[in-house]
């Protein structure tokens, strides 16, 4: 017996369209990852791009449980002396809805150039719409995630 090794050539992309209103911050984007990284797809290897793209509608209407609105805070630093910054997931909501997504999924994905290619093929939007329409053919269908 041989081990099977995925080739470049046989990677296809299919697009995945998530509605994210009223789903559980945490568990939807480890779902979100999984799709992104290929884990779903029977030729998944770990050193291989061999994800689909991914879009988010909704993403201002996530929800979280407990009190994490108000406890759950996000660091950035500027790179200057009291450069640290934070911000409440609360605040985050109302000011950049899709950055809360982004932040949660780039954590789930590999620390590397891998992980941030893997990123780019996540396309976050706060509602309804998306200019993705002629990619997402009627063929792959929506990707729902439960």
């Amino acid at each position: 017996m041989r081990t099977y090794r995925t080739k470049v050539s046989e990677i296809e992309r299919k697009w995945h369209i998530i509605d994210a209103e009223g789903k559980i911050l945490g568990r939807l984007c480890s779902q979100i990852a999984r799709l992104l990284m290929g884990k779903h797809k029977p030729i998944y290897s770990p050193h291989l791009d061999t994800g689909d793209y991914v879009i988010v509608l909704n993403a201002a209407k996530v929800r979280v449980t407990g009190r994490k609105a108000q406890q759950k805070i996000y660091y950035r630093h500027s790179g200057y002396p009291e450069g640290l910054r934070s911000i409440t997931y609360a605040e985050m909501m109302k000011t950049h809805p899709t950055r809360a997504i982004e932040h949660a999924v780039k954590g789930m994905l590999p620390k590397n150039r891998l992980g941030a290619r893997m990123l780019k093929k996540l396309k976050v939007y706060e509602g309804e719409s998306h200019p993705h329409k002629p990619q997402v053919s009627t063929e792959t269908g929506r990707g729902e995630v439960s």
